[in-house]
């Protein structure tokens, strides 16, 4: 991770807060964002058309996403060009109701949208700003799909996924962010907001208002999920959190808030990203790891292998975690046939091992080598990379009583001492559902 990146991937202190004061309807919230285990977040906008690293590259301090090879020469040019996208981007094979298919065929619970990145373009019909995907100059605000939000949330609605909005609090398009006349050298605002204090006010007026057009119009929605970490800790970027969460939560109560890297009473779940934690936080989690290299769509990228990502599923859930994967939908608004074959992988695995993963929790009262175990009633379950061959699982020190040993791929009822278990299967990852005298 490069150190211009510290800020937005990781926050050490906010992964290891505990909670305090949380509401009964949030507590239970957090209950049932720990049932559904396994996410899609999709990060969408004229940065597909690009085909660049989101937009970071229009953020001067931030040369790394212009290193490998920036879209234009100069900084000016760049800014420029890239402000006209909305001119051109035109998803006209873009197909909700697919989308939500080939989700819900992948095992995700819960999809979280891209509903404006810190360029500023909205993927929706926002009230509060003309750059927007429905505005007049847009080439796709003619198609009956236009605003996309909108269809999006309503087809994964109908597969019963649930959803959640990413929302930047940055935004440089804003001329209460970046100034118009001024050259801002970084992510940061244009100005220092304690010095221009009015102008502050007005772009906090703007993030709430179009936070609660959000919550208000495309709910209901069980996530807001806030991004751009360096407001609200940093450069005397402060929003009235206190202010903007109650006005959410009067429309809906039971609202998660995650105020990404941010720490206390908003990062209502923390989001280690593109890693998984070797010490879990003490709040519940969840890690983030894009399928291919960068989340947002880049032509020829590099994706992981479908084991690579099973792998991280089965650690991350062992571990107690949520585990959200990202996919960047292409300029046309399909889906990269390569994030569709590891989908449909993963779905493949997930009907069989699925009762494993969904609704468990961590079992870390026994432990053994290269072994993965969850738990649930009176169920503990035991995952293995499949090495090839027979896997033995030494039970002579495991705590509980077992009344049945399963093998979850044939359902065929094993064998078993207190020395061990053998099992030879096929999949990727091998699982083992023990079966208990008494529930946990």
């Amino acid at each position: 991770m490069s150190k211009i990146r510290k800020d937005i991937e990781e926050n050490t202190t906010a992964l290891q807060e505990n909670y305090s004061n949380l509401s009964s309807q949030i507590k239970d919230k957090l209950e049932w964002f720990q049932d559904q285990k396994i996410g899609i977040i999709f990060h969408w906008g004229l940065y597909s058309q690009a085909g660049i690293v989101e937009s970071w590259q229009l953020s001067q301090e931030d040369d790394w996403a212009r290193k490998k090879e920036s879209w234009r020469n100069d900084i000016d040019t760049l800014r420029k060009d890239y402000w006209a996208l909305n001119h051109v981007f035109c998803p006209e094979n873009f197909e909700p109701q697919i989308w939500a298919e080939k989700a819900k065929s992948a095992g995700f619970r819960y999809m979280i949208f891209t509903t404006k990145h810190h360029d500023g373009f909205n993927m929706y019909d926002t009230q509060y700003s003309n750059y927007k995907i429905t505005a007049a100059d847009s080439s796709f605000h003619t198609n009956k799909k236009a605003d996309i939000l909108k269809h999006l949330i309503d087809a994964f609605h109908k597969k019963d996924i649930a959803t959640g909005l990413y929302y930047s609090k940055a935004d440089w398009h804003s001329p209460y962010y970046w100034k118009d006349g001024q050259k801002p050298v970084g992510r940061y605002a244009s100005y220092d907001p304690k010095e221009d204090s009015k102008t502050w006010k007005k772009f906090s007026q703007y993030v709430k208002n179009q936070l609660i057009e959000l919550v208000k119009n495309y709910g209901p929605t069980d996530i807001l999920w806030l991004d751009g970490g360096w407001i609200n800790t940093t450069h005397n970027e402060y929003l009235p959190m206190d202010d903007i969460a109650s006005e959410l939560r009067i429309i809906q109560p039971d609202l998660l808030i995650v105020d990404r890297a941010v720490g206390g009473k908003y990062e209502n779940y923390v989001t280690p990203e593109r890693k998984i934690p070797e010490t879990p936080p003490k709040k519940a989690w969840e890690s983030n790891i894009p399928l291919a290299k960068n989340w947002g769509y880049v032509p020829n990228d590099e994706y992981k292998s479908f084991v690579e990502i099973l792998s991280s599923v089965v650690q991350v859930v062992s571990l107690g975690g949520n585990i959200i994967l990202g996919v960047g939908p292409k300029p046309d608004g399909t889906l990269p046939k390569e994030a569709q074959n590891i989908m449909s992988q993963l779905g493949d695995w997930l009907q069989i091992y699925g009762e494993g993963i969904y609704e468990t929790r961590p079992y870390q009262d026994f432990t053994q080598k290269d072994w993965f175990f969850t738990w649930k009633k009176n169920n503990i379950y035991a995952f293995h990379k499949n090495i090839g061959g027979k896997i033995s699982l030494d039970l002579e020190n495991f705590p509980l009583r077992i009344k049945k040993v399963i093998n979850m791929e044939t359902k065929e009822t094993l064998l078993f001492d207190r020395q061990s278990i053998s099992t030879l299967q096929q999949a990727e990852f091998i699982g083992i559902q023990l079966k208990l005298e008494e529930n946990l």
